[in-house]
């Protein structure tokens, strides 16, 4: 029977990377593949971009109100694999049809993404959690912090700071530096003392700006 895997990292790790590796691989042997990607997911447009250059067109830009188990089974029911990337931004609801496509077209799944978001303390990413608890495979794609130590928190920086709150989404209007850091608990600690210390406020900088 196909499964579902589930393949998470902190940011930086590589996940699209490994997921063109695994395209690349089935279409070699003359299989085909579907990829797809959320819609929310707008800073490369409908591609998939790594940093350190392959790229390739997703097959399927979904929405939170997109059924993909139909969707899959009218437009790509003969593919050889389904292939996530940022699965954290499904729904719980199409986590369950992903899994479906594995039970009913035995098409085998494979999603890429984060485990938790940057504010590390809430629900996190709700599509992540279902996938840790019904994906039949789950494994971390392990990366290195700016310290050398294995990076295990994502986080946002705003003009340089560390910040803990905030939409999962922000958008870049231009007037923001917005950076994103894979850090090891120690790392995340320091810049989030040293955050602290820098606003007038006695808590860690917060967000100002609002996702459209």
């Amino acid at each position: 029977m196909a499964k579902l895997y589930f393949r998470y990292g902190a940011m930086g790790c590589g996940k699209t990377m490994q997921l063109l590796q695994v395209a690349f691989n089935y279409e070699e042997r003359g299989h085909k593949v579907c990829v797809i990607k959320p819609a929310t997911d707008t800073k490369n447009g409908t591609k998939l971009l790594t940093r350190i250059g392959p790229e390739r067109e997703t097959d399927i830009c979904f929405t939170r109100d997109m059924n993909l188990y139909d969707t899959i089974t009218k437009r790509y029911p003969k593919v050889s694999c389904i292939l996530v990337d940022e699965a954290h931004f499904m729904t719980p609801a199409q986590v369950d049809q992903l899994m479906l496509v594995t039970i009913k077209l035995n098409i085998p799944v494979m999603a890429y993404g984060l485990r938790l978001n940057f504010r590390q303390k809430d629900n996190g990413f709700e599509g992540a959690t279902r996938l840790l608890q019904v994906a039949h495979d789950i494994e971390e794609i392990k990366t290195i912090c700016e310290c050398g130590h294995k990076a295990t928190r994502n986080t946002r920086f705003l003009d340089g700071n560390l910040v803990i709150d905030g939409p999962d989404i922000l958008i870049d209007d231009g007037t923001t530096d917005i950076e994103y850091r894979a850090l090891c608990p120690a790392c995340y600690e320091r810049y989030l003392h040293e955050s602290a210390c820098q606003s007038s406020d006695t808590t860690p900088v917060m967000a100002k700006k609002e996702s459209k």
